[in-house]
Formats: C-alpha cells, structure tokens, sequence
C-alpha cells in the first residue's frame, strides 16, 4: 500500500454528508409576508383613518345625541327629549321646504347640467381653434372658491347693478328683475349662479371620460356611413356611461349638502325661497343657538344623503364597481 493511499484513508472516511441547515416551510413565508403587509397597510390608514375619526365619525355621533336633547349648547346637556327635535323638523313647512328645494336643485342638476355639460365637451373633443383656453376658461368658475364666487354675483345683482346696467345696454327697456329679493325669481337665480360654477367641472369629467373612448370605433363608424350624430349617440355615450354615472352621483350628493353658495348669495331667502337643509341647520343650530334641534336637522341630513348613496351605489354603479373590487 502507497502511501497516498494511506493518506487518502482519513480523508475519505471523514468526507459525507453534511448536516443541512433547517429550512423555513412555504406557509410561514406566506404568514410573514401577509403580517409584513398588513402592518405596511396599517402604518398608512392609521393617520388617515385617525383625522377621519376624529373630524367625521365623532362628530355625528355627538350630533346624534345632541339631537335628543332639548341643549342650547351652555354648560351640560339639558333635558332629555326623546325624538322631538325630529319630529318638529319634519312637521316644520320652512324645513319641509328646504328639503324640496334640495331636491329640486338635484333634479335640475341632472336634467340640465348634464346635457350641457355633455354636449360642450363633445364639441370641445373636436379640433377646434383655441380649445386649450376655450376649457381653461370653462374650468376658471370652478376653481374659485364659493365664497368670492357668492360675492361677486351678490355685488353684481342688486337693483341697478352691473347686471341690469347690461341689460340696460343692450335693448332691455323694460322693468328688471328682483334677482336676490323675489321669491318667485331668487332661486332660479341661485341655481343658474349653480350652474355657472360647476359647469366646469362636469364639462371636464366629461372630456377625461372622452379620452378612454377608441378612435377606432368612431372611425369604423364614420366608414360604415353612421353620421356624427348616431356615432355618438350608438358608440361615444354608451362608452361613456360609467363617467356620466360617476358625474351624477357627486352631483346629487353636493346638491343635497348644498350650503355655500346659498349662505354667501341669499342666506336662504328671500321667505325661505332658496333655504335647504344645510343652510337651515346653521341658522337654527348656530344663529338661534338651538344645537339640539340642529343637530337633528344634520342627522335627517347625513341619513338621507346616505340612503341615497348606498342606493345609488347598489343600483346604478353595482356594474361600474364590479370589476373595481378586488379580494385577496
């Protein structure tokens, strides 16, 4: 025997395999990677969901049970009442009233804006010389605020304002009218105020909503001998629907909570003729320091605006929301 062999002895009876280190199974990987990621979700909502708590949550919940006392808002809350501040609201005229022109504003919203804001932005999906500063001054309404928007058309509309000097102008002889002091004219005033404010921000959902709709099937249409006409009403609308949908809901929404505007430009007259719910609540909760029964007012308000969202949503947007809701 050689001596490499026996050196090669040792060497080889030493050599086999090693012990492997202990591997972690699939499934803990799995739980790790799942708890990892809901703690990065957390660490994000928290903050959110904190300020949400904090400035919605708790305040209607404190709204609704200051709704059931008889409290003017000075020291401890005063004697328990039951539902009488619900039942005062809803057999109150002046309430009853706000809540009609409430909806009425929502009703008109959708039957004229819409349209409107429809057939401005199709003509403006056209190539049309100056477009760019055709929809930037379409959207400059909607970018200012409601409270300089409120005081412009309230130093504009007075008797023998900049208005009816217009209208002096260009032929108009005969008697003007009361814009913000005749019950019968005041809130078409109001809603045509409404409208020239957020036109513009329908005309640009519209237009965002233009831009997913494929050119292809316009011009295969144009081929086929549709005119402009059928191409949008059998293509570029039916494509559009879920936008329109989407448009309408905030619209409804907003008209329900309506406050600014009305507050800045008729504080809810002349005799409640413009009032809603909104711009009822503060002047009882707040000017006549009732904050129970306005606190009432602001729970009927958050119900019915709920109802109406979730009915909406589980009616008209159930198809748009489908593909949108994803589960792990």
């Amino acid at each position: 025997m050689s001596l490499s062999t026996i050196n090669a002895g040792p060497a080889v009876s030493a050599a086999g395999p090693a012990p492997t280190p202990p591997r972690s199974s699939a499934p803990a990987r799995r739980r790790r990677q799942r708890s990892g990621g809901a703690l990065l979700i957390w660490a994000f909502a928290l903050p959110a969901l904190l300020v949400y708590t904090t400035f919605v949550l708790v305040p209607v919940a404190l709204a609704a049970v200051y709704s059931f006392f008889n409290w003017n808002g000075l020291g401890a809350l005063d004697r328990f009442i039951g539902v009488d501040n619900y039942a005062r609201a809803l057999q109150d005229p002046i309430f009853l009233g706000a809540m009609g022109n409430n909806f009425a504003i929502v009703g008109l919203s959708l039957v004229i804006q819409g349209p409107l804001a429809i057939g401005i932005a199709l003509l403006l999906n056209r190539n049309l010389r100056g477009r760019a500063l055709i929809r930037t001054l379409i959207f400059v309404p909607y970018v200012l605020s409601e409270v300089v928007a409120g005081l412009a058309f309230r130093l504009m509309l007075p008797p023998g304002g900049p208005v009816d000097s217009a209208l002096t102008a260009i032929g108009w002889s005969g008697e003007k009218p009361l814009w913000l002091a005749d019950p019968s004219v005041a809130f078409w005033t109001l809603f045509a105020v409404i409208t020239w404010k957020y036109l513009g921000f329908a005309i640009i959902l519209m237009l965002a909503g233009l831009q997913g709709v494929p050119e292809e099937l316009s011009e295969a249409a144009s081929i086929d001998g549709a005119t402009w006409w059928q191409t949008q009403r059998y293509i570029t609308l039916p494509l559009l629907g879920p936008t329109i949908r989407i448009w309408a809901f905030l619209s409804v929404i907003g008209s329900l909570q309506l406050f600014d505007m009305v507050w800045i430009l008729t504080g809810g007259g002349p005799l409640n003729a413009t009032e809603t719910m909104a711009t009822y609540m503060v002047e009882y909760g707040n000017g006549r320091s009732q904050v129970g029964y306005g606190s009432a007012v602001a729970v009927i308000l958050f119900v019915v605006s709920l109802v109406i969202a979730l009915v909406y949503q589980r009616i008209v947007l159930r198809r748009d929301l489908r593909g949108a809701i994803t589960r792990g």
